[in-house]
């Protein structure tokens, strides 16, 4: 049948109680982000070391080179989720960006000491993520039927958080067997990374998708549905997606980058800093555990709900650190309500956002969400870091909490959601006309 929600051809909706398979696609996609990630980590875990370490690079310069190369990422997603979505080059693109990625490791190999080369290479790899991101998700959202989309999304995070989880083990298995030789680290991430790429072009199909039975279909390209016109900035005219962008932007101006949590929790625990690098592994496994139930869960009760649910349970994070409770418990807790805060809302809102994007604009909408997402928390970081210099880390704390639950009450009166019924027809919501002016929950 015909989705009025992106005018795509999807399998008929499968009875209830029958367990349905995920998308082969959606597997591909995750094996190639679960190998990507672990040559990704094997990086990012090593190289604050190797930077300020090895190299003698200060604190700040190293904050400002990861700062910079973050906010290259946050725009590059529009132009690589444009860039996907003329002519459908979904894997095209997204292809290039993993190469780009992988590619960059060789870089570091080669760099040496120099610093110039070193962040050219930290950029390229940064601008890699940055342009495969979106293409990638787009692709999960045209090869998986819109009532599945959560379990989609949380199979394809699910696999990702493995890769994260492995790569940091990998990176200092290696520095130990090696006696602390970064280069050897960076040689088998490239390999890794290389690996990763091959997958991608083996295994990832185009704009094809799978029909009833994992029997392919058309390219959507050949689909009777029109397509789309107007630019980047076209599907705002859709009052839905225009309100999901707005939400995005505004929780994500609330949220404390999870960097100043392990921080906070360092400082009121006092625990050896040797530890610290153990803290994201432990938010990582929840979420690994709580990615696919909880997509779904967002499948069966609706997308909006989980994801509000999800910033509630930062606000607990937030609201543990500064109670008086045991040292044990905060810890605990904290770590555990930031690995249900990233599976209840990451894929979440990817499945959220996809119905209503029209045909041949999947890529650059979920790119405009996930870019107003992340430059509104490079802003909350630099917020949260003034106050905390200005009034110190309680202070800051304090007032993180407070915008997050103004943040919360806006989203919960202007989030819409994707109705939830399997054999229903679903309301048009194609960026090209806009929708009615009453909310959609």
């Amino acid at each position: 049948m015909y989705l009025a929600t992106t005018g795509r051809r999807d399998a008929p909706p499968t009875p209830s109680g029958v367990r349905r398979r995920v998308p082969g696609t959606v597997l591909a996609l995750g094996a190639v982000s679960l190998v990507t990630d672990v040559s990704s980590e094997m990086v990012t875990a090593v190289l604050p070391l190797y930077l300020v370490l090895g190299l003698g690079l200060s604190p700040l310069q190293f904050g400002l080179l990861d700062g910079l190369s973050t906010g290259a990422t946050a725009l590059v997603r529009l132009l690589g989720g444009t860039a996907a979505d003329r002519g459908g080059r979904h894997k095209q693109i997204g292809g290039l960006g993993y190469a780009l990625s992988a590619c960059s490791r060789l870089g570091l190999l080669l760099a040496g000491g120099a610093t110039g080369w070193i962040a050219t290479a930290i950029a390229a790899d940064r601008l890699g993520k940055g342009v495969r991101t979106a293409p990638r998700d787009a692709l999960i959202t045209l090869h998986s039927p819109p009532e599945d989309l959560g379990r989609a999304f949380g199979t394809h995070r699910a696999m990702d958080t493995v890769g994260a989880l492995l790569g940091p083990l990998a990176a200092f298995a290696l520095l130990w067997a090696t006696a602390d030789a970064y280069d050897a680290v960076f040689a088998v991430s490239f390999c890794v990374g290389a690996f990763g790429v091959l997958l991608w072009v083996l295994l990832v199909p185009g704009r094809t998708r799978e029909g009833p039975g994992g029997v392919p279909t058309k390219p959507a390209a050949e689909s009777a549905a029109p397509r789309a016109r107007g630019g980047l900035l076209a599907g705002l005219r859709s009052p839905a997606y225009r309100r999901i962008v707005l939400c995005a932007g505004l929780l994500g101006a609330a949220t404390v980058g999870d960097s100043f949590l392990y921080l906070l929790l360092q400082r009121r625990l006092a625990f050896d800093p040797v530890w610290f690098p153990f803290l994201p592994l432990a938010a990582a496994g929840v979420f690994l555990l709580l990615a696919v139930p909880a997509g779904r869960l967002a499948d069966r009760i609706g997308r909006r709900a989980p994801f509000l649910y999800g910033h509630v349970a930062l606000l607990l994070a937030y609201g543990l650190l500064l109670a008086p409770l045991p040292d044990t418990a905060v810890l605990l807790g904290v770590l555990v309500l930031l690995g249900v805060f990233y599976a209840a809302t990451d894929g979440v809102l990817m499945a959220l956002t996809g119905p209503f994007l029209a045909e041949g604009r999947q890529a650059g909408g979920l790119a405009l969400v996930q870019t107003a997402q992340a430059l509104a928390r490079v802003g909350a970081a630099v917020a949260f870091g003034a106050v905390w210099t200005a009034g110190g880390p309680g202070t800051a704390l304090v007032a993180a909490l407070l915008a997050l639950t103004a943040a919360l009450c806006c989203a919960a009166r202007m989030l819409p959601d994707t109705p939830v019924d399997r054999g229903a027809p679903r309301p048009s919501v194609a960026a090209a006309v806009p929708e009615p002016s009453e909310r959609t929950d």
